[in-house]
């Protein structure tokens, strides 16, 4: 916490961070692939985590301080929020093909910002890319590799939809989320089949 003056009043700087902290917006959801953090700034969704449970949360609180300088603060019921837990409810339930939510793109840049929009932007619900095909797409026909990691430092999965990317023979490749998250997300957009249990 600022320390403030003798006067009562908090120096500018401190007045700007506490500014900053309202300007980050967090709230969890749970859905069928188990809890997601959502945060998000007034430009758009900047963040969601798979699996947000205490140590995940705590973990992916601690790199949004670090990225955006700001505090998150829980914001249950924020406009800010409610389109992009509305959206994902839709999409969890069969109901929703394209998010069509603002973005901020601020945790990301380069090379791996240019391929999750792309990704985001060229490859429908119920369709998938291979490595090497999204490499080519943004014009780095041997990045296969860099975009596995551009993969799997998005900010934004689900809504910027990494499981769509699997491997040129047929594998699924990696996931954030895990694998069996990732089979689920490509059995509900119908691109495997739903599993028996």
């Amino acid at each position: 916490m600022a320390h403030r003056g003798a006067s009562g009043y908090a120096p500018e700087n401190t007045l700007a961070a506490v500014d900053a902290a309202k300007e980050l917006g967090i709230d969890w959801v749970e859905n069928a692939v188990g809890p997601l953090l959502l945060a998000a700034t007034p430009a758009g969704l900047v963040t969601v985590a798979f699996h947000a449970r205490p140590d995940v949360r705590d973990a992916a609180l601690s790199r949004l301080r670090a990225r955006l300088g700001a505090e998150p603060v829980e914001a249950p019921g924020s406009a800010r929020l409610a389109e992009p837990i509305r959206r994902l409810a839709a999409y969890f339930a069969g109901e929703l093909r394209d998010f069509g939510l603002g973005l901020d793109w601020s945790l990301t840049a380069g090379f791996p910002r240019e391929v999750l929009r792309e990704l985001e932007s060229g490859v429908p619900y119920g369709t998938v890319v291979g490595y090497g095909e999204l490499a080519a797409r943004v014009g780095r026909p041997e990045g296969a590799q860099a975009v596995g990691a551009a993969m799997g430092s998005n900010p934004l999965p689900v809504v910027v939809p990494c499981h769509r990317v699997v491997e040129s023979d047929g594998g699924l490749g990696g996931f954030g989320g895990g694998l069996e998250t990732k089979r689920r997300l490509l059995a509900l957009e119908g691109v495997l089949p739903q599993p028996l249990f």
